[in-house]
């Protein structure tokens, strides 16, 4: 959006200056009308960028990608175009879920790595990493006090270690508690589904 705004107005002032060239902007007035004077021109007529004329067409530098914080996330900076911004390891023990127990090695952009679900678990990345709260929230451990329901949802425990959009990540989950269990299901297909 930015990158847009930045060339229309480029291309909008260009086209005002050669619409209005020097010659015309200060030659006379119509008949009846009376001249107080020149009439100033959009295009400099003395000065240091008095040489300078734009032209219509193709901007002489070409624009460099915007980083993805501008963008919304759908251009690459520069130096980030081989590089793999998502990349976890998961370890999960005890699920009682055949196959679902090991360590998963995880990569998104492009999806890669030993993890079972991995297309599933970036697309979940990817779908948390478009909301500010999502990326606040999703590897957050819950917070010391928090009232939290007394339901044991198993022993199954997990931890995330790597990098995700960039971001350092070293977290665990368990379903000790309600509030453990609602944090593991949120990471479902990161973590395998032990409902």
């Amino acid at each position: 959006m930015l990158r847009r705004l930045a060339l229309t107005a480029v291309v909008s002032l260009a086209a005002l200056a050669t619409a209005v060239p020097a010659s015309t902007a200060s030659g006379p007035v119509s008949s009846g009308s009376v001249s107080s004077g020149p009439v100033p021109s959009a295009v400099p007529t003395t000065g240091p960028f008095a040489a300078a004329r734009p032209s219509l067409g193709p901007l002489p530098l070409p624009v460099p990608p915007l980083p993805g914080f501008l963008d919304g996330g759908a251009g690459k900076g520069t130096g980030e175009a081989n590089e793999v911004l998502t990349r976890l390891t998961v370890s999960v023990e005890n699920t009682g879920v055949a196959g679902a127990d090991g360590t998963f090695e995880l990569e998104c952009g492009p999806t890669g790595g030993s993890h079972p679900r991995g297309q599933a678990a970036c697309d979940r990345l990817a779908e948390a990493g478009a909301t500010r709260a999502g990326r606040q929230e999703l590897f957050r451990p819950t917070p010391e006090g928090t009232m939290c329901t007394m339901i044991h949802g198993g022993d199954a425990t997990a931890r995330i270690v790597g990098t995700w959009e960039g971001r350092a990540v070293d977290t665990t989950a368990s379903r000790r508690d309600g509030c453990e269990i609602a944090r593991w299901n949120s990471l479902v297909p990161v973590l395998p589904d032990v409902r």
